[in-house]
């Protein structure tokens, strides 16, 4: 008990902590919230009035007094009609507003989402952070509202209670008595609800991944025919969820019980202390019956605050879910500098980089290289040498230490985003293309380009005449992820994106690796059209497309073997020797 009295003060202070923190989300919306609180506080009257209207409507009619009872009747058909016209125009206020408060989360939790690091990502998977976006951003907003309503039943109950302790001081002790009962059952039940209910939204966050990523390569499992291996594995872990769910029902069913057991001792008194009392003039017969009808009304009050306690429980756990990505206290987000450059020449440099992945796993050991702004560098090596990694630094996907990795002199930590990304392209060897137009994935990188520029781009990257080929043309729809195009059309689009963005450094990571043998002369023409107008960096898997690099870095197990012009390397290095021999008879 003292352990749970404990975790009950925590509770307190975390709630008004977290509402301290999502308040920001209810500024905007605080009229309606008032409005709704306004609409409440009027109800308050009928809410008192109707348990004595209704015992007054009992005696009548036990009295035969029929003329009384039809005003009685006419005048709780009013107070009725009254409570139900005033709740309808809160719920359809309390909705509008409650659609907005999420929306507002959810966006600002879609933005630190994205602000996050990829090394969070990677440790993570993507479906902890779905989860929380589509669920948590619910409760946060739903427990305005619950706080609304317990705010109002309290009131209304100080009402009430009044009128209990001016009608019977014995029955008075006795409705408390019933308060206390419910929250000493209630407090027991809670310490186990909320540990369960924790564990199942964790495994939750995890189904979310894995269903997520399912459903990606949904033809990947056809093409496989994996489905029965995966239903096996989907088997597992929806079983394992529904086990606590079914593990927590049990529980809270054994709780309802004991409870219910004891609502019916006391139910029991209460006839047996209202009959002592009214046998005694203690108590008269219509006070009794008001009592009544009170009774039942103050079991479900207490009830309602067991809820509370529920969703305030839920309340703190799904803030804290979000507030691990909006305040970034567990999360670890991408970092940035304060400098900002609206143009960049295109030097850059790396000086010592080691990196990696994880612990004790090295990428990168220690290298050292520099790239003079307007010329072309390719990288070659064998896969998992690190060539991809170099990319991901010099986009700042992952983070290294300061003086290490430099644009135009400038350390990379201290310039801004946009400083860095509005002036780096990358073209990788699978471009994700969104389930939206041709012309939307382009508008993607510029929102205002002219129809001129990006026939422009799509020419250079010989996609035009693909495009104008389809049915709706630039204005095809192509799939989620891009399904509709094959590999070497993905990767086009990917490049006209690039010269679209027209950036002064761009990537290409085995951007042709797609492309049949006429594509890629086409597109190896249009990037050697780009030579001493941007930086370019290439990764490629076919040395005989970089032999005309200005240089070309070799890299072996993350360390920078030889580099050089391509005449000088088949001179100097056996291993590049090898390498491009290799290549010319694949």
């Amino acid at each position: 008990m003292n352990e749970y009295k404990k975790i009950t003060k925590e509770d307190i202070k975390s709630t008004f902590k977290n509402l301290k923190r999502s308040y920001k989300f209810i500024k905007n919306n605080k009229k309606s919230l008032i409005l709704c609180i306004i609409l409440s506080v009027l109800s308050l009257p009928i809410s008192i009035l109707t348990p004595i209207l209704s015992a007054r409507l009992l005696l009548t009619l036990n009295e035969g007094l029929y003329d009384s009872l039809l005003k009685i009747a006419a005048f709780l058909f009013i107070v009725y009609s009254i409570g139900h016209i005033l709740a309808f125009i809160s719920r359809i206020i309390y909705k509008k507003y409650i659609v907005k408060i999420i929306y507002d989360i959810q966006k600002e939790l879609m933005k630190e989402t994205f602000n996050l690091s990829c090394q969070t990502f990677d440790e993570n998977g993507t479906g902890l952070f779905i989860e929380r976006l589509r669920s948590d951003a619910s409760v946060i907003a739903e427990i305005y509202d619950d706080l609304t309503n317990i705010i109002i039943e309290i009131c209304s109950n100080l009402g009430i209670f009044i009128v209990i302790f001016t009608i019977s001081k014995i029955m008075f002790i006795y409705f408390v008595l019933i308060g206390i009962k419910e929250i000493i059952i209630s407090k027991k039940r809670m310490e186990y609800y909320y540990q369960r209910y924790k564990k199942i939204r964790s495994l939750e966050d995890k189904n979310t991944g894995f269903i997520t990523e399912l459903i990606r390569g949904v033809r990947d499992v056809k093409v496989l025919n994996s489905t029965n291996v995966f239903m096996k594995k989907y088997d597992k872990r929806v079983n394992e969820v529904n086990e606590e769910n079914i593990e927590l029902t049990i529980k809270n069913n054994k709780f309802f019980i004991i409870r219910d057991e004891i609502n019916e001792v006391f139910d029991y008194f209460f006839y047996f202390i209202g009959i002592i009392l009214t046998k005694n003039d203690l108590l008269t017969a219509s006070n009794f019956v008001i009592l009544y009808m009170y009774k039942t009304k103050i079991k479900y009050v207490f009830d309602y605050f067991v809820s509370m306690m529920e969703s305030i429980k839920s309340f703190n756990l799904s803030a804290n879910r979000v507030y691990e990505i909006i305040d970034g206290e567990k999360f670890s987000k991408e970092k940035f500098g304060g400098t900002n450059l609206n143009h960049i020449n295109g030097d850059f440099e790396f000086r010592n980089v080691s990196f990696a992945y994880k612990e004790n796993k090295e990428i990168l050991h220690n290298i050292s290289f520099s790239v003079k702004a307007n010329t072309t560098v390719a990288f070659v090596g064998k896969s998992g040498s690190g060539k991809s990694t170099i990319f991901s630094l010099l986009s700042k996907l992952y983070n290294v230490p300061d003086n290490k990795i430099f644009i135009d002199g400038i350390d990379i930590n201290t310039l801004t985003k946009d400083a860095i990304r509005n002036n780096i392209s990358v073209i990788t060897q699978n471009p994700y293309i969104f389930n939206l137009s041709i012309r939307d994935n382009l508008l993607l990188v510029k929102e205002k380009v002219s129809d001129k520029e990006m026939i422009k781009a799509c020419k250079t990257a010989c996609l035009h005449d693909f495009i104008m080929s389809l049915p709706d043309g630039y204005d095809t729809i192509v799939g989620e992820g891009g399904v509709t195009l094959s590999g070497g059309e993905r990767q086009r689009l990917a490049i006209a994106r690039a010269l679209i963005k027209k950036t002064e450094i761009i990537l290409f990571d085995e951007a042709t690796s797609a492309l049949d043998n006429e594509t890629q002369e086409k597109i190896q023409k249009a990037i050697h059209s780009l030579k001493g107008k941007y930086t370019i960096l290439i990764i490629a898997h076919r040395l005989s497309t970089i032999v005309n690099s200005d240089k070309i870095i070799m890299i072996d197990k993350g360390k920078i073997v030889v580099e050089g012009t391509h005449q000088t390397l088949m001179k100097k290095s056996l291993k590049y020797q090898k390498l491009y021999h290799a290549d010319l008879i694949k």
